[in-house]
């Protein structure tokens, strides 16, 4: 017996959030139909208008303002920014440099270099573990 592959689907808000758009913005089109992974693969691949446009400028998630202005995104909770932003918006934040922007940069900055020591700490620790068993 022959089995069939069923086709993998799923949901526009994960297929936008796999290409990193808003999904309000994206059309009714594809606001109101399930993505196949074949689908998403032929917009990651060659995007359409519509998406080419909302990378560039927005409106963007909250995850890719997040990343665009190079704070968290519990950060831009605390800063008042709950809404999608364009990119225009972005840039004119970045321009203003608020100063909870500037503390969440801050915050965000140290964060990594924690997690750099930590991931440095623990090679380190892997490394002499490793010494040890050849000696």
């Amino acid at each position: 017996m022959k089995s069939q592959q069923s086709t993998q689907t799923m949901k526009p808000a994960t297929a936008a959030k796999k290409l990193g758009v808003y999904l309000p913005a994206t059309p009714a089109s594809f606001q109101e139909g399930v993505v196949s992974r074949a689908e998403l693969n032929e917009l990651q691949a060659n995007p359409p208008e519509w998406l080419r446009d909302l990378r560039l400028n927005g409106p963007h998630p909250r995850p890719v303002v997040a990343a665009k202005l190079g704070v968290s995104i519990a950060g831009l909770a605390r800063g008042g920014v709950t809404e999608a932003l364009t990119t225009k918006q972005i840039e004119a934040l970045k321009q203003e440099r608020p100063e909870w922007l500037e503390k969440e940069r801050a915050t965000q900055a140290e964060v990594r270099k924690e997690a750099a020591r930590l991931k440095n700490a623990k090679k380190e620790k892997a490394d002499a573990e490793g010494a040890d068993e050849r000696h």
